[in-house]
């Protein structure tokens, strides 16, 4: 790592606990058994990446999502689905989070939707009595509000262009392999945060 002087980090499996097959299990469960062909870490089909970019709005998911499906299930029942991949906070990352806010300009990224960012904000109040996770950044990119989604370079450049920051002063970390590769193609330095290897064991 040379010349850091920004850092953009991604939030699931970061800063919060995420289980994929959580949801997965859930929407089985439900009846949707081929849920892993429609969305996971690497991918996701796009009524699942419009969501995260905002161009629908959860009732228009729910209502998509009975329809590929075939099924009839409440919107309530896809909720809860679509949100057991939340676990908790991680209090150390989130301390450590606070004292390396003076050392670089911090940045988040979030590949997340409505229903998920509406969910981890109310847990995020609860579990730690403060106001917003997004008062340690600089500025937090969410996809849905933001209009693009990880893997796509564009995406990280548009960041770096709004911001006047330059690429090669910039790390990325994603525990997501796909995403790497995106920020890279983009020119960022990066690090691939892959499980259980945990941001504040990094040395920054």
């Amino acid at each position: 790592m040379n010349n850091i002087k920004n850092i953009i980090f991604d939030l699931g499996g970061v800063f919060i606990d995420i289980n994929y097959q959580k949801t997965e299990v859930a929407f089985i469960n439900a009846g949707i058994t081929n849920f892993n062909d429609l969305y996971n870490q690497h991918l996701a089909s796009s009524v699942f990446e419009d969501l995260e970019t905002g161009k629908i709005i959860p009732s228009f998911f729910y209502n998509e999502l009975r329809n590929i499906s075939k099924t009839q299930l409440s919107d309530s029942t896809i909720k809860s689905a679509w949100n057991a991949m939340l676990g908790d906070f991680w209090p150390n990352e989130i301390n450590w989070l606070a004292s390396i806010k003076n050392k670089y300009r911090l940045f988040l990224y979030s590949n997340t939707n409505q229903i998920h960012y509406e969910t981890f904000t109310t847990l995020f109040q609860q579990e730690t009595g403060k106001g917003s996770f997004d008062e340690y950044f600089i500025k937090a990119y969410y996809s849905h509000t933001f209009g693009l989604r990880k893997p796509y370079a564009a995406s990280f450049q548009k960041i770096l262009e709004e911001q006047q920051i330059t690429a090669a002063e910039t790390l990325f970390i994603d525990d997501t392999l796909v995403n790497i590769e995106g920020a890279k193609e983009a020119g960022l330095q990066t690090i691939h945060l892959a499980p259980p290897k945990r941001v504040s064991e990094l040395g920054l």
